[in-house]
């Protein structure tokens, strides 16, 4: 009864959670339904055949499917070290800043890119980094350094993803643990001060450790999306002369499922990816609980 009454005084939040809802039970639990459809033989007319593992047995035994894994692993550690850390440096020196103006001004210009799809963000890196008049090249060349094909480069397109997603979704990353700092009080800053604590002590011996759950939270958060590597991201700065170094998990079962019609086989690619990013949530959990005693819950 007491959260009926709750609902009924602040019913307008409540009414602002029915899209976002809705949303998630269109797209992220009615399809759960037909994830039965790993397990069998679709048929467009008739009913589909129970086949059980079979399309598990055909996608683990597959050439392509050893070759897409790795790609996976590498490009998503890759994020994970590289990309990770960005956006909680970022806050820290955003939280640095003194004037209120240009702190606003500097937030503004790093949560932009965030708007921007993939598609957008795509051209933009093509033409930055094209050989003969893109920006960076041009640049490279003033220094007497060659100009580098990055996006046919397979040694180089993996750090293209890196920089980008970098570009893309520091400044928004950042938001979270900006939210964090305001949390701590200001009167251990005062006191540090007093103590004759450095800037650099504050951040290191207050900032920092206030940070760390929500850091742990994060991370952990961040793990279940491990086996994604960014669909929208390769889809859109992929091409065929590097599609051996960045074909990734998401961009076979498109190919496969989609481009193909082999719906019941991609279902089981999908199946399993969404299994390992569980996996990985809860083990990572229980780990971090156990040594930390911090965890998502």
């Amino acid at each position: 009864m007491k959260a009926l009454r709750r609902m009924r005084k602040d019913w307008v939040i409540y009414a602002m959670l029915f899209f976002p809802l809705l949303y998630f039970v269109i797209f992220h639990v009615i399809p759960l339904y037909g994830m039965k459809l790993a397990f069998q033989d679709y048929r467009i007319l008739g009913d589909h055949v129970w086949v059980g593992w079979k399309h598990f047995k055909v996608l683990f035994s597959s050439p392509a499917f050893g070759s897409v894994m790795e790609n996976t692993i590498i490009i998503s550690l890759m994020k994970i070290i590289f990309v990770f850390p960005i956006p909680i440096a970022l806050s820290l020196l955003i939280n640095e800043v003194r004037s209120s103006k240009y702190r606003k001004y500097v937030q503004s210009v790093v949560y932009l890119p965030h708007f921007l799809s993939w598609v957008v963000i795509a051209g933009i890196w093509i033409s930055l980094l094209n050989p003969t008049d893109g920006g960076v090249n041009l640049i490279a060349n003033l220094f007497g350094i060659p100009s580098v094909d990055y996006m046919t480069s397979k040694e180089h397109i993996r750090w293209v993803f890196v920089v980008s997603e970098i570009w893309r979704s520091a400044g928004w990353d950042s938001i979270i643990y900006l939210a964090a700092i305001l949390k701590i009080s200001p009167g251990l800053y005062e006191a540090a001060k007093i103590d004759g604590a450095s800037r650099l002590q504050q951040m290191i011996y207050i900032t920092l450790p206030h940070l760390y759950s929500t850091i742990v939270t994060v991370f952990i958060l961040n793990l279940g999306f491990f086996m994604n590597a960014g669909f929208d991201q390769v889809f859109n700065f992929m091409n065929d002369s590097v599609i051996s170094v960045v074909d990734i998990l998401d961009t076979y079962v498109y190919r496969i499922g989609i481009g193909n019609g082999q719906f019941a086989y991609a279902t089981a690619a999908s199946l399993f990816k969404g299994t390992i990013g569980i996996v990985l949530i809860l083990g990572t959990h229980f780990i971090s609980k156990r040594i930390s005693g911090k965890g998502v819950w």
